[in-house]
């Protein structure tokens, strides 16, 4: 969910426009974005937004507020095209403006800001780093990268150059912490070239599935590669990776890929002959790979057949991993993950990766982002320990002076969530979303009072079962009770009677449910209180 701003003579630079997929915590949503309150009250001096590449996270919000920004984005082909497919499904391609940086170490100047693509190594085709030079000094966004001798795809930037633009002058580093812990290089895609292609030599003449990030053209390069050398035709299983094979081709990327064959031919070819690419390694409900496992595909997998995962689990995701697992493992099938065989590295630094980093361009300033605080407050401590003078660590809605005068944080700014909730985007913590998730956790009553008559119940969520009858039979003796307890005007106020009823419904259920429902009382006829 990557937003970044820039602030230099009173203009605005905007790097990234990302999101997050929802977690348990917002019921019924499936996207998650920043709250943009800050930079939208300031639109007139927004210049632009650049984009380093096309991983959701920094550029699937694009479609969501590109529009209402109104300033133009910037992107090297493959990711402009992935955001251009993204603006049309919209309805906003040719509404907002798309500047695509054609040529490696590209430069555009945006009001005080001179930005310069430096490409670095990553889990994407045209992963970036961004030089941007200011009256006050450069800064070194370096966005998702690592060090890779063996790219595989691409050709990043050398530590010659990246040593000169050291020597020409940095005044911060804003630097990637997401893999911070790990002690080790993070590793090269050409070593996992070699691992893959001996796990599927391994595996001869059983039937191969590879399930990997749909984003990871340099895998998919090496998966094409493979299976050729081992006499396996391709199957793609996934309309992420349909479309990211697409988009690669277009650009000039993956254009000896295999021919790939459809399921109905896959599942007809000699098992050792096949080897299928899948999404769904993160376990991903309606994601190809468990939808393979729960046998409601195309694709069968059967004892013996074989799942190599090439690619990391990312943290929250391990109960839908598992589950998927188990049922894999129930059918026969053997499973090879990350930790078995080096099938898969990670996209970003590990801490020699940062050391070297900081060794090559010699920065006065550390401004560590992305991961969580705690990996923000490791590579702070590494930078320090490496002798970088300043490092500051923030938090969202910080105000970060980077120069003239001592780096550090000078305000606090209004930040938060926004939630894709239906076809609207509401705060994450509206009341909407607030309800919804007191709903899922407690369950919900309905009570209907008419006059003369006893009250109509509907108890939704409640753990009661067979007990449902007594539980309403005695609810509408205690609603009817408490009602009756009202004396003078307040016998007559709606509001009381609504409350009475509300209170001695919800007591009801947590006497016999140990839970406390959200109750709707309705009056008809009668004003009310909403609901709590």
């Amino acid at each position: 969910m990557n937003v970044n701003l820039y602030g230099c003579d009173g203009k605005w630079l905007m790097v990234d426009l990302g999101m997050t997929f929802s977690g348990n915590e917002y019921p019924g949503v499936d996207l998650v974005f920043a709250d943009l309150d800050f930079i939208e009250e300031r639109t007139r001096d927004l210049l632009g937004i650049v984009l380093t590449h096309a991983h959701e996270d920094h550029i699937g919000a694009v479609p969501y507020f590109a529009g209402e920004l109104g300033v133009p984005l910037y992107a090297t082909p493959f990711t402009a095209d992935l955001v251009a497919r993204k603006l049309e499904e919209a309805g906003l391609l040719g509404k907002v403006e798309l500047n695509i940086i054609e040529e490696d170490h590209g430069q555009i100047d945006i009001g005080p800001f001179s930005v310069t693509y430096l490409p670095l190594a990553h889990s994407i085709a045209e992963g970036n780093a961004l030089l941007i030079d200011t009256p006050y000094g450069k800064i070194f966004h370096t966005g998702d990268w690592k060090l890779d001798e063996e790219p595989i795809i691409g050709e990043p930037t050398t530590e010659e150059e990246l040593r000169a633009i050291g020597d020409e002058g940095v005044h911060a580093l804003v630097c990637d912490s997401t893999n911070v812990f790990n002690p080790n290089p993070s590793g090269s895609e050409g070593a996992v070239h070699r691992a893959l292609m001996d796990e599927v030599a391994t595996h001869a003449g059983k039937r191969v599935l590879v399930t990997t990030f749909a984003s990871n053209v340099a895998r998919l390069q090496t998966l094409g590669e493979v299976a050729r050398e081992t006499g396996r035709q391709v199957c793609v299983a996934g309309r992420s990776l349909d479309r990211i094979i697409e988009v690669s081709q277009d650009n000039g990327y993956l254009e000896d890929f295999p021919q790939t064959v459809d399921f109905r031919t896959a599942m007809s070819l000699p098992r050792g002959e096949v080897l299928i690419i899948a999404t769904g390694g993160q376990g991903e409900p309606r994601a190809a790979l468990s939808r393979i496992a729960d046998n409601n595909h195309q694709i069968e997998l059967v004892s013996g057949d074989v799942v190599l995962f090439s690619s990391r689990q990312i943290p929250g995701n391990e109960i839908p991993i598992a589950k998927i697992q188990n049922m894999l493992a129930a059918k026969g099938v053997t499973m090879v993950t990350d930790r078995q065989s080096m099938i898969h590295v990670s996209g970003h630094p590990g801490r020699p990766e940062l050391e070297a980093l900081y060794e090559w361009l010699k920065p006065e300033v550390l401004v560590p982002v992305h991961g969580e605080i705690r990996h923000m407050r490791e590579q702070a401590k590494v930078g320090k320990a490496a002798g970088i003078p300043h490092n500051v660590v923030q938090s969202n809605g910080d105000i970060v002076r980077l120069a003239p005068g001592e780096p550090g944080r000078i305000a606090q700014v209004r930040n938060g969530r926004l939630v894709l909730d239906g076809d609207i985007i509401a705060p994450a913590d509206g009341e909407a979303i607030t309800m919804r998730r007191r709903i899922s956790h407690e369950g919900v009553m309905v009570v209907v009072l008419m006059r003369g008559e006893r009250p109509a119940i509907e108890a939704i969520g409640l753990p009661l079962d067979e007990d449902m009858p007594e539980f309403i039979e005695e609810t509408q003796d205690d609603i009817l009770k408490a009602i009756g307890k009202l004396k003078g005007k307040d016998s007559l106020d709606p509001v009381a009677v609504h409350e009475a009823a509300r209170v001695s419904a919800r007591r009801a259920a947590r006497r016999w449910a140990g839970k406390s429902p959200q109750v709707r009382v309705i009056m008809p006829g009668r004003v009310q209180e909403k609901s709590r």
